[in-house]
């Protein structure tokens, strides 16, 4: 694009403690207020067993290098992340990030997606990533990126329902867990933001949500006439 940007200054890291939605609340990573909710989330009966095939880690041993995980994460400030928190319960059900955060560059990813059972394929998972989506942007960022293994097909489904574009895959772009690894590429950019943030408004409204489910898709909120 040959958009001049001669006024350019950059934008700001990320330093957000908490951010509020309808159905969770985002809140800084806290190992010590977190943590055993966290644990039972993502390792207790119940939790989704294929979970960790495409992360980096885990599934862990035992709690002790599970609390090593997290209190490694809140050491760092990218990745800088969050718990999501369910706010009928109060129950933390999954951690999530902003990370690659590049702010001279106006860019950021949303990465470290973990969600327990509770979340997958709810209104509040979809919220968790709208939450940090619009941050990014309001806080003046140009692109917003997702990554993920070419092979880990829940996750593309993701980034293209949450309306993310697909961008390419890099062959060969790491080893993880003694596998080949070949990432593929999705972004969002902000001059896309407008209609996509508002397709995610409209998807989450009381309006839209219902006790079976949804009136409309993703995808029919953020069309054109949203009709």
């Amino acid at each position: 694009m040959s958009t001049s940007l001669a006024d350019w200054k950059g934008v700001p890291p990320p330093t957000v403690q908490q951010l509020e939605g309808r159905f969770i609340r985002l809140e800084k990573l806290d190992p010590a207020r977190h943590g055993d909710d966290l644990f039972q989330a993502l390792q207790g009966s119940g939790a989704d067993p294929k979970l960790w095939d495409y992360l980096p880690y885990g599934p862990f041993p035992e709690r002790s290098a599970f609390n090593d995980w997290l209190n490694n994460h809140v050491s760092h400030n990218d990745p800088y992340f969050f718990s999501v928190i369910d706010r009928a319960t109060g129950q933390v059900q999954g951690i999530l990030s902003l990370m690659s955060i590049v702010p001279e560059q106006g860019r950021i990813e949303i990465g470290h997606v973990t969600f327990g059972a509770p979340m997958q394929r709810s209104p509040k998972s979809t919220e968790a990533v709208y939450l940090l989506a619009k941050h990014a942007f309001d806080q003046g960022y140009r692109r917003l990126e997702w990554k993920c293994n070419n092979a880990n097909q829940r996750s593309k489904y993701a980034a293209e329902r949450l309306g993310f574009s697909f961008e390419g895959v890099f062959r060969q772009h790491s080893v993880v867990k003694g596998k080949n690894r070949d990432t593929a590429w999705y972004s969002i950019i902000d001059p896309e933001w407008p209609k996509i943030g508002a397709g995610f408004e409209e998807w989450l409204s009381e309006g839209n949500q219902t006790g079976s489910g949804q009136l409309k898709s993703l995808a029919e909120c953020r069309l054109p006439d949203n009709t």
